[in-house]
């Protein structure tokens, strides 16, 4: 008679655990999904700084400012591919004696919720190289 009471519990058990299981499932997948935006984002935004920190301050800042825009959006938007969308770049290169250039990449990635954007920033920066020749004399 003992075992007449028990019957349907599994299915009970299963009915109450299969929806947390599943919603931690989507949960690893979306924020697996988000960090890999923001890697992306991120390792973009180094490609740019490192095209950026190689200008010279008496070259054109502006075109080489935009030429770095350019090449950072296509570089994450090529890498990203489906995960990071809308990837868009901004940099920037101070030239009032701190020597660093800046670039942020922004832009959204895939969600498993409908409804949900899941915005991505990165930035990364550095010091602009200083080529000076060699004064020494042998």
């Amino acid at each position: 008679m003992g075992r007449r009471n028990d019957r349907g519990s599994s299915a009970l058990e299963l009915s109450i655990v299969a929806p947390a299981l599943l919603f931690l499932i989507f949960f690893m997948v979306q924020a697996a999904l988000w960090l890999y935006g923001r890697n992306v984002a991120l390792q973009s935004a180094r490609e740019g700084v490192s095209q950026l920190r190689l200008v010279q301050p008496t070259a054109n800042i502006a075109a080489a400012n935009q030429s770095a825009q350019d090449h950072t959006t296509r570089f994450a938007r090529q890498v990203g591919g489906e995960t990071l969308i809308g990837a868009t770049a901004t940099s920037a290169y101070n030239t009032n004696g701190s020597g660093r250039v800046r670039v942020t990449v922004e832009g959204r990635t895939v969600s498993l919720l409908p409804g949900v954007t899941l915005h991505v920033t990165q930035t990364a920066s550095g010091e602009i190289e200083q080529f000076d020749p060699d004064l020494r004399t042998r």
